[in-house]
Parts: C-alpha cells; structure tokens; sequence
C-alpha cells in the first residue's frame, strides 16, 4: 500500500530559522541535494520526483517555509533517498550529493543579485527579532497561568491518559526513533498549517486545550516518552513559534495522535475516535480567565501584534523573492535532463 504525507522540517520561529531534517533520514542512502538560486525551479523538479514514484512508493512531501509555491524536498523512505533544497541541506546528512542545476540549463545561473538577496536577508532578521519580541511577551502570559495551575493534577492527568492510551498494548522488541518534524510555520503567506492532512489517516485523535504556561507541550512530552519506552516511532512536531515547546506528538504504529488544538491552530472534535482535553478545565484554578482579564488582553494583544509585524517582514522577503524568481525558466528538455539524472542516482 502507497502513501504521501506532507509536513515541514523548517521553520521560521522566535529562535530564527529552524531545520529539522536531518532527524528523519539519518539512516538514508542519498541525499541529493539540489543546488539553484531559483525555488521554482528547484520545486518543479521536486515534483517530477513525486510524480515518478508516488504510485508505488511511500511519499514524504516536505513543505516550504518560504511559501505554499515551493517544495523543500521528498522523501522516499523505502528507497533511503531524501531529494532537498540546499536550504535545508545540512554538514550531517549522510551519503549527500550535491546537484548543480545549473549544469543542465542554458541560462545564467551566476547572475548577481546580491544586493537584492541582502534586502530579503534584512526582512527575515527582522521577522525573527518580531517573533523574539513576541514569544519574551508569550513567556510573561505563561507565567500568569503557572501561577494558577495545580501540576499534581496535570501530572495526573498525563499519567491516566497514558496508561489508557497503552492499556493491552505489547511492548516492542525494536529501537524507538524520533523525527522531528513541525505541522506548521510563519510564512509569507502567514501563519500555516497541514494539521487537517496529519489528522485524516488516523482513528485515534486527542484535542488538547488550554491557554499559555497550562501545561499541554509538556503533557505530549509524557506522552511522547512513554510510547518511546514502550518501543514506537514518533513523530515530534515542534510549535513554529517556540521550537522548544511541543505542538503534537503522532504515533503511527497506535494510529493515535495528540495536538496542541488552540489558535493559531484550532480544531474541534468532529467524529468518533476524537477527543477533548481541556488542561484550562482539568488543571487552573477556576476563575483565571476572569480574575486577570485585562492583563491576559492585553499581554495577547502585545504579542500577537509582534506576530503580525513579523508576517508582514515574511511577506515583503517575499515579494522581492517573486521578483528574482521571473528570471528563471526551465524547458522540457532540461527538466528531462535533470530528472533521469536524478533517477539514475536513486537507482544507483
């Protein structure tokens, strides 16, 4: 049985660029790395890729940080062989080759854009010192809850849902992995996500709700560590705002997953199999909302607004990006070219 899933391995975050590849093919064959200054033509070959073996292979499609026009890769798993941008090619990646498209067009690839390619630089800083501003302010929403919580309950809480979760379930004979992985990012398209993608092949969906500092990364972190002793592969994916904090944690082998449901992501319970978990509800002392009403508006308020300004920077990087993207083209007979070199390797 075929498949294809999407997600992201980069992110644009409060701790700037984040990439997370080499997590999930760290036993790979190949690397291919495609080496252009233009993300369209890069993304149409990645394409050609998932076109020639979606039919009979599992596909992994990884999606770009940048924009939803552009690929950073595919994954083949079966076959160990990871085709990335160089945005995402990193010193650790095993058995990787680099591929100079260049080699294969007719155009000038050497062009210089510099002072363009400084202009998109200085918008992406600013956007990750936005983000920075607004996670410092995230942090003191927390801070507002962690007060009110009650953590025996909370820990409670985890260790009941695990031991259902877990309940008649053998432990496996096998060395657990990790892929780190995020559902999401800040793009020039604004805040995105694929969680209704990750969602639909599953029986088993937990909704987790809850505001700011109420517990719920580290309640999947619990989640997470269990069904790694228990001998499972997870799926790890990080909140694109702090990549140090958990926004679901996805066990294929359970057919389970569990996922930070609050904005900008937000998701309600639609069928059987889904469940709520409300860690406000569970675990706050009553009343929070209420008692510090204008603080927590205006602390959102503050934050949020540096969110914002950070998209806007995003998207200004990109528009100027559009503009460098128009100098690029790619005939048919390159593409061809490019392609059979490609599977020639996959096939090595």
């Amino acid at each position: 049985m075929t498949s294809k899933i999407g997600y992201y391995v980069s992110g644009n975050t409060a701790e700037g660029f984040v990439n997370f590849l080499s997590t999930n093919t760290s036993d790979f064959h190949h690397h291919i790395i495609l080496k252009h200054p233009s993300y369209s033509l890069k993304t149409a070959i990645i394409n050609e890729i998932i076109n020639q073996y979606e039919e009979d292979h599992h596909i992994e499609v990884l999606y770009s940080s940048i924009g939803k026009e552009f690929l950073e890769g595919v994954i083949i798993r079966d076959k160990k062989v990871a085709i990335v941008d160089e945005r995402i090619a990193s010193a650790d990646l095993p058995s990787s080759f680099e591929l100079n498209l260049a080699l294969f067009t007719g155009m000038d690839a050497s062009q210089d854009f510099a002072s363009e390619h400084e202009a998109i630089d200085t918008f992406i800083q600013n956007a990750y010192r936005d983000f920075e501003a607004g996670l410092k302010i995230h942090d003191d929403l927390e801070e507002v809850y962690i007060k009110e919580m009650d953590f025996a309950k909370a820990n409670q809480l985890a260790t009941e849902f695990i031991a259902s979760l877990l309940k008649g379930v053998s432990k496996q004979e096998k060395e657990s992995k990790v892929y780190h992985r995020l559902f999401g990012t800040n793009t020039k398209d604004g805040v995105v996500n694929v969680v209704p993608e990750l969602l639909r092949p599953l029986s088993k969906k937990n909704y987790i709700k809850g505001r700011a500092g109420t517990g719920k990364s580290t309640f999947m972190k619990k989640i997470m560590s269990a069904c790694l002793a228990h001998g499972f592969d997870v799926e790890l994916y990080h909140c694109s705002f702090d990549p140090n904090s958990i926004d679901m944690v996805l066990v294929r082998e359970l057919d389970f997953c569990i996922f930070d449901s609050t904005d900008p992501h937000e998701f309600f319970p639609h069928g059987p199999g889904e469940e709520t978990i409300d860690m406000y509800e569970k675990a706050v002392t009553p009343g929070t909302d209420e008692k510090y009403t204008k603080v927590i508006h205006d602390l959102n308020t503050r934050y949020k607004a540096y969110m914002k300004k950070g998209v806007v920077n995003l998207q200004e990087a990109g528009e100027l990006l559009g503009k460098l993207e128009q100098q690029y083209d790619l005939t048919n007979l390159e593409m061809e070219k490019i392609k059979s070199f490609i599977i020639g390797k996959i096939i090595e």
